[in-house]
């Protein structure tokens, strides 16, 4: 497993993710409307887990991976992710991402929890732009980007690419 850093922030703890966070995840896969936006294997359960596995156990990098979120009021109950891997796990983009349950959701996590993922791959890791490409439909998914300095860069058919570079954030 690679060194990758636990964080906090005002309200929130983000740990590495790890294999005990699996059927958590796997659950907020499963809620709806969760991944309208995002492309996967979401309904083929075989394949979906298959995902979830290699995406909880694979090797990023120095500093990458994925973050579990938990509500330092509530310190068991899993809120969702933030990732920091090469675009699409293979690059040479590296992307900032975040998931959040819908109990969770509406409720500035994401941003919270993503500036403190980005804070990280600017100051520690010295990377020098982080992209998002975001469905254009998923508007508080934009709407986060947004928040934490990511604009938009290029449109795609269905998304776009929201990047920020380390010399030119807000």
């Amino acid at each position: 497993m690679p060194n990758l850093p636990a964080f906090e922030t005002a309200r929130l703890r983000l740990r590495p993710r790890t294999g005990a966070d699996f059927a958590a995840c796997l659950a907020m896969d499963r809620e709806p409307g969760m991944t309208r936006y995002i492309a996967g294997p979401w309904a083929d359960d075989t394949a979906h887990r298959a995902f979830l596995h290699d995406r909880i156990g694979r090797d990023y990098g120095d500093g990458l991976g994925y973050w579990s979120v938990f509500p330092k009021t509530a310190a068991k109950w899993f809120a969702g992710w933030v990732l920091l891997i090469p675009e699409n796990g293979v690059g040479p983009d590296i992307e900032i991402g975040w998931r959040f349950v819908l109990a969770a959701q509406g409720k500035g996590y994401a941003t919270e929890a993503a500036h403190a993922v980005l804070n990280h791959a600017f100051a520690t890791l010295a990377i020098d732009r982080v992209v998002a490409d975001i469905d254009r439909r998923n508007l508080p998914s934009i709407k986060v980007a947004q928040k934490i300095g990511l604009h938009c860069e290029s449109r795609g058919e269905n998304a776009d690419l929201y990047a920020v570079s380390r010399n030119n954030r807000k």
